[in-house]
């Protein structure tokens, strides 16, 4: 049997769109001789729908989709694709995630999901009602299981989760000769490598192909990495385990097509192993440049599925709005992206001739736009509530102010999408400003910790220099010491530790909840991860009004992470 992996980047509620997506990676297919084409999970509707599915007319039009596909698609392949459909039962939730395929106009075969996940970015059970059975298609002498993207994380470690159901044993004890895996799985670094071992482990556990299909693209601030694989075990697998039998992977943060023949000889592993970490944080240069890539995608398909054909941010200097620009460059091209610099009395000249010459080295456009008139100005107007106290946080956050105004008065203009430039720590921290240099539609760098903006920075001028080009982000840029410039000669870690200190502590305590007495026990000052923890806790309310960020890690502040504003910090 000959299978194509339809690798696609669904949009959400984009019925039309999606619909013409998958014919034509159908027919292509089909004219390529695949019998069996396999698209990801719920690419009808794009995933994840969420409160979307409260809407009935929003199921109604993936159904129809699907009634329409079975209309229109090859006749002469079986297609797999998943969408919402609903609940066959009496009972339990009105709605469930299946996964069918369409084989001559009729929908031949269903499966529903099993395992509804309900941690980290996930909440299908709030929607969802799980399968009962677990039917095999049986196709040109195959006995396919489909098991759906959660279905094959049972035996993995996450927190919060406790299975009882075991759809793959469910499908392997009805003698099924291949397994098939549609996927939405999001984009965390390292995590290849884990659905990986994951899928060898049950393709060795059953002696039996895997075909593992993963979404592609980007909704909101979740990524899609793509990098559908198949696994073919040698009939020898079982009794050795030496090989890794990885036989095919579609590309990363790309659409694809692939193909596969399951009568082709198990021959040698189509992907080698990555190189080793060579970064002081354990991320190796190859996962640096498929995160580079991802962040790429997401502001990308960001501005596409809102509507934005260019955008634009504040250049100050620094290494986050560095970063931030240089992404921005890519994903949109130099011509549509626009970068300010709004100096005040306390830019420096070093930040204000950096934040040229990155511009200059990206080809995009650069405006410069004082701020100074427009702060005496507010600096007049307050005079008499201010009561003559002395400069603190209000004049400082007022020129932040300031410039999130002017660069908001653009975005409404010209239709440009603003970019904030926060990062990680900042954001953890509260170490940023409401209405100032939080306002945007989108924060690509929000996930990264400052200690990793430094290093992706570095990558990215090391891979430069070897392809024999100059430097992208000015060495300066990265070698002076962080500044928000807001007061004279200020420094960042005049307010907030040292950053590898602060990010490895952050580390500890927003991945693995960890205490502060806990930390301590890892070998950092106890009194220092209460202050850190205290801090972040009393920063919620700003993080409840940033915009989205771009999920990279296990835990992303927004829909990865939600906290209470209100309430008691109970340990410090």
């Amino acid at each position: 049997m000959r299978i194509s992996i339809a690798q696609i980047n669904s949009t959400i509620g984009d019925f039309s769109g999606n619909r013409e997506k998958i014919l034509e990676y159908a027919r292509r297919a089909a004219e390529q001789g695949a019998d069996l084409v396999l698209f990801p999970e719920l690419a009808i509707c794009g995933y994840p729908p969420m409160d979307l599915l409260d809407q009935d007319r929003f199921v109604e039009m993936n159904i129809r989709t699907l009634r329409v596909l079975q209309r229109e698609l090859p006749p002469g392949i079986a297609a797999g694709l998943g969408y919402v459909n609903r609940n066959p039962w009496a009972r339990g939730k009105s709605l469930v995630n299946e996964y069918g395929i369409i084989l001559g106009g009729a929908l031949a075969f269903k499966q529903i999901k099993t395992l509804l996940p309900t941690y980290d970015v996930f909440d299908e059970a709030r929607n969802f009602e799980p399968a009962r059975e677990w039917p095999v298609f049986e196709f040109k002498g195959e006995r396919i299981g489909f098991a759906i993207c959660e279905d094959v994380w049972r035996e993995t470690d996450i927190p919060g989760t406790s299975y009882v159901r075991d759809p793959v044993r469910e499908l392997l004890d009805q003698g099924i000769s291949l397994l098939c895996v549609p996927s939405a799985s999001p984009y965390v670094a390292g995590k290849l490598e884990l659905r990986r071992a994951l899928a060898e482990r049950i393709a060795l556990r059953g002696n039996i192909p895997l075909v593992y299909v993963n979404a592609v693209g980007a909704n909101d601030s979740i990524l899609f990495d793509g990098r559908s694989f198949i696994i073919a075990p040698s009939p020898e697998a079982a009794e050795t385990a030496a090989a890794r039998p990885v036989r095919l992977m579609a590309r990363t943060f790309e659409e694809d097509l692939c193909f596969w023949d399951s009568t082709e000889s198990p021959g040698n592993p189509a992907v080698q192993a990555v190189d080793s970490p060579e970064d002081p944080l354990g991320v190796n240069r190859k996962e640096m440049d498929v995160l580079e890539a991802g962040l790429v995608m997401g502001i990308r398909d960001y501005m596409k599925k809102c509507g934005f054909s260019r955008a634009h941010l504040g250049l100050s200097g620094g290494i986050d709005s560095a970063l931030a620009a240089y992404l921005g460059v890519k994903a949109a091209g130099k011509d549509n992206i626009v970068c300010f610099s709004m100096p005040s009395r306390f830019s420096s000249q070093g930040s204000k001739d950096d934040a040229a010459e990155l511009a200059e080295n990206l080809g995009c456009r650069y405006e410069t736009l004082p701020i100074e008139p427009v702060f005496n100005a507010c600096l007049s107007t307050l005079e008499g509530v201010f009561e003559k106290r002395p400069f603190d946080i209000a004049e400082e956050n007022l020129q932040a102010r300031i410039r999130g105004t002017l660069l908001m008065a653009f975005s409404n203009k010209f239709n440009s999408m603003l970019l904030t430039t926060g990062n990680k720590s900042e954001l953890a921290m509260g170490y940023c400003t409401l209405y100032g240099d939080m306002n945007g539609a989108l924060g690509p760098i929000g996930d990264l910790f400052k200690t990793e903006v430094f290093a992706l920075c570095r990558r990215i001028n090391e891979r430069s220099a070897a392809s024999g080009g100059k430097p992208i982000i000015p060495g300066a840029i990265i070698e002076k010491p962080p500044s928000a410039e807001l007061r004279p000669n200020q420094k960042d870690q005049d307010s907030l530790p040292p950053y590898e200190v602060l990010d490895e502590i952050l580390r500890l305590y927003l991945y693995h909840n960890l205490s502060a007495d806990e930390i301590a026990g890892r070998g950092w000052d106890r009194e220092l991860a209460g202050r850190i923890i205290k801090t972040v806790a009393r920063s919620e309310f700003k993080r409840r009004q940033a915009p989205p960020v771009l999920k990279v890690s296990l835990r992303a502040f927004g829909m990865g992470r939600r906290m209470p504003i209100a309430r008691m910090v109970y340990e410090i």
